[in-house]
């Protein structure tokens, strides 16, 4: 009789065992949105909170990029704040390996849950991270890693529910 390195786990236990080791080793991806609502009045400088984003570019991404960078992001309840076109290319914004702080100003928000990203333009451009600080919860980072495709709002919608950002 061979000896087995490891004992045998009952039949009922090793499907619980594979699959419960399977989702703990899963990390969300980025995953683009097929509608996001923006509300109609431009929420650029309106509200009550001060938010400071972080974005590093992979230093696999473009030289440069000339595209027209833009993001949304928010809380299980509804409250959103959205930022359109952080980019310039004249003062380098979004170059390979480098890090960007924005300070952004909107409607105040509790643990801030989803996060996208749009970007338009022609040249691309390769999000590694974006970090946001918020004044009412810790600071959330969201990784991308990816090249963003074109002209689709893309990244993460980890709300209860997921429906908050959606429409």
């Amino acid at each position: 009789m061979t000896k087995l390195p490891f004992p045998l786990l009952p039949p009922l236990l090793l499907p619980l065992l594979i699959f419960g080791v399977a989702a703990a080793a899963i990390s969300p991806r980025p995953q683009p949105i097929s509608a996001l609502e923006i509300p109609m009045i431009s929420q650029k400088g309106v509200g009550g909170c001060s938010y400071t984003v972080v974005v590093k570019t992979s230093c696999s991404s473009n030289k440069l990029t000339r595209d027209q960078i833009s993001l949304a992001f928010g809380d299980a309840y509804g409250n959103q704040v959205y930022a359109p076109r952080l980019d310039d290319p004249s003062s380098g914004t979004f170059e390979r390996c480098s890090t960007d702080t924005f300070k952004i100003t909107g409607p105040c928000t509790y643990e801030i849950c989803y996060f996208y990203l749009l970007r338009m333009g022609r040249d691309g451009w390769k999000p590694e991270q974006v970090k946001v600080y918020s004044p009412n919860s810790r600071a959330v980072t969201f990784y991308y890693d990816m090249f963003l495709p074109n002209g689709v709002w893309y990244g993460f919608n980890l709300c209860s529910g997921s429906s908050a950002a959606a429409t």
